[in-house]
């Protein structure tokens, strides 16, 4: 790979994985008033879900637009990585400065209305979570916005990682259409 076919890929990857953030944090959001709500829960999982696909589109678009339909593999892993990468940060971001200054404990007391509900304590009893989960809950109510902006880049990343090889050998394409 040239240098500017390196600094093409990254281009297009940077566009991307801007993208892949806005999708992400639709999804974390939905993910937040979904915890309230069934149905914004469920548009959370789809747009995660979403995902790889979403990359795969995006991936198309590059090979065909930046490549002139010819992309080999291991440029479509470097592309997909690099996305993956780009939209991890920008999440992570948005996750830390709504931690820090937008949440204002309402997750946690979230939780711990859920937790603490009839429903709630019958359900633990019934499956002896209840320790478990009154534990868990100390252990959330310690832990950093930036502790879990960390958490989050790091296993998006890995995420990239491992989606890269089936997306990267979808996409691959060693001749013109």
């Amino acid at each position: 790979m040239t240098a500017p076919e390196y600094i093409q890929l990254k281009a297009y990857a940077r566009q991307d994985g801007f993208f892949l953030a806005l999708l992400w944090i639709a999804s974390f959001a939905c993910y937040i008033m979904g915890i309230t709500n069934g149905m914004l829960g469920m548009v959370a999982m789809m747009l995660a879900v979403m995902t790889p696909f979403f990359v795969a589109g995006r991936l198309r678009r590059f090979r065909d637009e930046g490549r002139d339909g010819v992309i080999s593999f291991r440029r479509s892993y470097a592309y997909t990585i690099f996305v993956f990468f780009y939209g991890a940060v920008l999440l992570a971001v948005a996750q830390f400065l709504y931690f820090a200054y937008l949440d204002n404990g309402y997750l946690m007391s979230t939780f711990s209305k859920i937790v603490s509900s009839a429903e709630g304590k019958a359900l633990l009893q019934q499956y002896g979570m209840t320790q478990m989960v009154d534990e868990s809950l100390t252990e959330m109510a310690s832990i950093r916005p930036i502790d879990y902006a960390l958490n989050i880049l790091t296993v998006n990343i890995i995420v990239g990682f491992v989606l890269g090889i089936p997306i990267g050998l979808v996409m691959y394409r060693d001749t013109k259409r």
